[in-house]
């Protein structure tokens, strides 16, 4: 008599979708594992706080010697001519960087659901870098908007005057949301975090993070301290969600010395294989 051959059906496409899904978040809450995962740590926290006190020691001398005479050097708020400024400016706001990275992560999801083996670990690799940038961001805006609501500083010319010491703890307004940035948050926290993972394109990145700064000042929405504690906040902001996935081996690699690097993507690694492979003698 014949052996039965029989085969487990495959999932359908939904289930596949749930899997996808479900690992994407797991991945992100799961038990760290890195063994260097506290030289990481130590690093990170004597790194953060150099950044800080340095960062706020800069903020305060903007505040006292530099903010009031630098506002009034700029332009008329509304002036006609600064319509492309108000267009650039709009590449920093963190709603919409989060809406394109968030859609971003739902196609992919959405893709990779309908490969599997080599095709799938690839989409799922890049989702994970795509999950990095989108974090550094979120988290990066959710700590400036308790910051504007604790600190509740006025932004320039609110009151009728140019005054940098006009401040109202927990307004919650918009007329008192002025430090930090929320531009310069999301804007140097996007460029610390794809610097991070593809280190080719730092000068582009940062110099794309300062002109959003810029565009603030031009634009009178902001003091010059405003705009750098906001820098300050978006670095150190992607600084603590890397070491979130690098001690959960997600995208990252801690050396002996704690120094977090980027693991070379799977994509990234492909290429080169078939490069050397095509130039081997």
């Amino acid at each position: 008599m014949p052996a039965s051959t029989s085969t487990a059906p495959r999932p359908g496409y939904p289930a596949q979708l749930f899997a996808v899904s479900r690992r994407a978040l797991a991945q992100l809450v799961r038990t760290p594992s890195h063994s260097r995962r506290a030289e990481a740590a130590r690093k990170l926290a004597r790194h953060s706080l150099w950044l800080s006190a340095a960062g706020a020691a800069l903020v305060i001398v903007l505040m006292v010697a530099f903010d009031q005479a630098e506002i009034q050097l700029m332009p008329a708020r509304g002036t006609p001519g600064l319509w492309p400024i108000r267009i650039l400016t709009d590449f920093g706001k963190d709603e919409y960087l989060l809406a394109a990275l968030g859609a971003a992560l739902v196609v992919l999801a959405l893709v990779a659901a309908g490969h599997h083996g080599t095709r799938r670990a690839l989409l799922l690799g890049l989702g994970t870098r795509l999950q990095f940038v989108f974090l550094s961001i979120a988290v990066s805006a959710f700590v400036a908007e308790i910051l504007k609501y604790v600190v509740g500083r006025g932004r320039p010319f609110v009151g009728g005057r140019a005054n940098p010491f006009n401040f109202m703890p927990f307004d919650g307004t918009g007329a008192y949301a002025s430090l930090p940035s929320g531009h310069a948050v999301a804007a140097f926290a996007l460029a610390f975090a794809v610097s991070a993972l593809w280190p080719r394109l730092r000068v582009f990145m940062f110099t794309y993070a300062i002109v959003i700064l810029l565009t603030r000042l031009v634009l009178v929405a902001h003091h010059p301290s405003d705009v750098v504690a906001g820098a300050l906040v978006g670095t150190v902001g992607a600084m603590a969600v890397r070491y979130w996935f690098a001690a959960r081996r997600l995208g990252f690699a801690i050396r002996a010395d704690g120094t977090i690097v980027p693991l070379a993507g799977a994509i990234s690694g492909r290429l080169k294989r078939v490069a050397h492979g095509a130039s081997a003698p």
